[in-house]
């Protein structure tokens, strides 16, 4: 049975004034949380709009996810793709240098597609960490929340937070804890454990690879039999349970509510300007920041 497995609204005006906690969008210039909106990059001090007090969170106030994308090509055919392209200005919401940005839907087959982000600085170093920010539900858009879904993270490791969800810099083994998932498990099982729900940064670093990407996380709901296999050349992958959704009035009037949807934020480490001993998101004049991401739907 086809049914529509991702939370959004029928209309452009929503997403733009961020009603629905960056669904469906690609946030940039850096995901994620970056501390007190601080970093230092060659002697030079940066200050980020605090969007998510005290931090600056995915790009600050008019982040990637707020802007209008341009359509730079458009293919039909077999393998249909879209890319969008943005180019963000020196300075932008505090971030240095101009920076060229791509993003290439591509449907790779049926029930297949595919992601591939670029970015290149023009003209300064800079730190770029782009992620896809889709809510997943695999029962329906409009079926409740996901707790019963199950969930299997390749990941051993977590980047444990402080009370302000910043990166303590720890990379801290998942084994014997609520936040192990190398084994397929319900989400739900161990969520109370955990405050109010997963928003954590996991480390992806025992998947299985295929066409240079990493298997990621394999989400299936019981109910309907979807699977949905996500596989990523990025580092890390935020698990977040929409903790934060309450109340959204989304496509044909659905109501969409804490837990309703799952996101698999692949991406840089969260406030990795900031914590040397994370793989380093910053992108040099000339090279390219390359974010690839295949997401695999299946029925079990």
């Amino acid at each position: 049975n086809l049914g529509d497995v991702v939370l959004g609204f029928d209309t452009l005006e929503p997403y733009q004034a961020s009603l629905g906690s960056f669904f469906g969008c690609i946030v940039g210039r850096v995901a994620n949380r970056i501390k007190e909106g601080k970093f230092s990059l060659n002697g030079v001090d940066y200050t980020l709009p605090i969007n998510k007090p005290p931090n600056s969170l995915h790009g600050g106030h008019k982040g990637f996810d707020k802007v209008v994308w341009e359509v730079a090509e458009h293919k039909e055919g077999e393998h249909p793709s879209v890319t969008f392209k943005y180019h963000s200005r020196d300075g932008e919401e505090g971030y240095p240098g101009d920076l060229s940005v791509t993003a290439t839907y591509t449907l790779t087959s049926k029930t297949t597609l595919r992601l591939d982000m670029e970015a290149v600085p023009v003209n300064k170093p800079t730190p770029v960490s782009l992620a896809q920010h889709t809510y997943w539900n695999l029962g329906g858009h409009n079926s409740g929340d996901i707790l019963d879904n199950t969930a299997q993270l390749w990941a051993n490791h977590v980047t444990p937070v402080d009370q302000n969800l910043i990166p303590t810099g720890e990379i801290m083994p998942v084994k014997g804890t609520p936040f192990d998932f190398t084994t397929e498990k319900q989400i739900g099982r161990d969520i109370q454990q955990v405050g109010i729900g997963y928003d954590h940064n996991y480390v992806l670093d025992c998947g299985d690879e295929k066409d240079g990407l990493k298997h990621a996380a394999r989400i299936k709901d019981p109910k309907s039999s979807r699977v949905l296999d996500l596989w990523t050349n990025a580092p890390g992958m935020q698990f977040y349970t929409s903790n934060f959704v309450n109340g959204v009035v989304g496509k044909g009037g659905a109501v969409y509510n804490k837990h309703s949807a799952v996101c698999l934020e692949t991406q840089g480490f969260p406030n990795a300007v900031n914590t040397p001993n994370f793989p380093s998101i910053i992108v040099q004049p000339g090279d390219k920041y390359i974010h690839n991401m295949v997401y695999e739907f299946s029925v079990e």
